[in-house]
């Protein structure tokens, strides 16, 4: 019974020193570190992986994540330094950097962090006008940041990001931005408008002024070139007189019947060419026409006279040249002959009585 009670005795013994040791070995998780305290001190940290402690001595204090950690910024409302009012909200991003000073130097910590980004928050927002406020985010972003940053560093956390989610103005402040955002639209508008108008004249004014340009030096050139054709006509006109003249001065009178007939039958060809005439009526003039033409033919036999082929020259003198006769289209001769033959006629005609 002795024996049998000393063996219980070591094994009991034996489990309470197991039951300590299992009470003093702690495994923390990686992202996590815990605190000991020793009687209520606080005395070491234990980072991540296997430790021991001592029981009934020590014991783990707080467990602080060392993970980046979000927290959301209810919305508040803020008075700009303009008096207007906004709605405004936003996020916090946070890690914890020392455990024991996360534990002990502050009570709720993440409390303690979102109480002073919304009082910070307040205090940056309300020093900026409403058109900065909507517009400047970043600027915002940043000194809230430096703000809460600095506060935090005693408590071992380090601010990382603060970001204002959304800023929401009252519906009749939206609604009069909305009608200055259209004003001012629609004053661009206008001047792009205008701007455009004066470009599109100013571009016309260029193109009508090298058309002008362009035209006069077209009529320019065209005048010298019409110049230019009238001086050349007007040489050949002064040659074809002067070889006329010289014809004439040589005793040609053929020169001045050819030219003479030929301007008559340039006049009458225009007429009839005319495209507004239908019916062209000669006048009794014509007949001279006729006689021109035949007097041109007149003047073409006695330049190229036709000798007879069986009429041999003589040696020493040209044979003459047959007598030209006469046209029956001569209106001069048929009226002089008409006239010498009714001579007689009105010779022997009674004279009228004068009364």
């Amino acid at each position: 019974m002795v024996l049998s009670g000393l063996t219980l005795f070591v094994i009991a013994l034996l489990i309470f020193a197991l039951a300590l040791v299992l009470l003093g070995v702690r495994t923390v998780a990686q992202g996590q570190e815990w605190t000991v305290e020793r009687f209520g001190r606080y005395t070491r940290t234990l980072q991540p992986g296997l430790h021991l402690i001592l029981p009934l001595i020590d014991r783990i204090g707080r467990k602080q994540s060392m993970m980046e950690t979000v927290l959301d910024v209810p919305s508040q409302e803020v008075i700009t330094r303009d008096n207007a009012m906004v709605t405004a909200d936003g996020v916090v991003f946070f890690q914890v950097i020392d455990a024991a000073k996360a534990s002990y130097e502050v009570n709720n910590l993440e409390l303690a962090i979102l109480n002073l980004t919304m009082t910070n928050t307040r205090t940056v927002m309300g020093s900026m006008d409403l058109d900065e406020l909507l517009s400047q985010r970043d600027q915002i972003n940043a000194r809230l940041l430096g703000v809460v940053d600095e506060a935090t560093s005693p408590w071992g956390v380090k601010v990382t990001r603060i970001e204002i989610r959304d800023i929401q103005p009252p519906r009749d402040l939206v609604d009069s931005m909305a009608r200055q955002m259209k004003a001012e639209r629609d004053r661009r508008a206008s001047i792009l408008e205008a701007e455009g108008q004066r470009q599109a004249a100013i571009l016309r004014a260029e193109g009508a002024k090298q058309a002008a340009i362009l035209q006069a030096e077209g009529r320019r050139e065209a005048a010298f070139r019409d110049a230019e054709a009238r001086e050349r006509s007007a040489q050949a006109e002064a040659e074809a007189t002067r070889l006329v003249s010289d014809a004439i001065a040589g005793g040609s009178a053929q020169a001045i019947n050819y030219f003479v007939a030929q301007r008559y039958v340039d006049a009458l060809t225009a007429v009839a060419a005319a495209p507004n005439q239908k019916v062209l009526f000669m006048p009794l003039e014509a007949a001279n026409v006729i006689g021109a033409i035949g007097g041109i033919a007149e003047i073409a036999r006695e330049a190229f006279p036709n000798r007879p082929v069986n009429q041999p020259a003589s040696s020493g003198t040209a044979a003459a040249p047959p007598p030209a006769p006469r046209s029956p289209w001569n209106r001069d001769e048929r009226n002089r002959d008409d006239r010498n033959q009714d001579e007689p006629n009105r010779r022997d005609a009674p004279v009228p009585p004068v009364s």
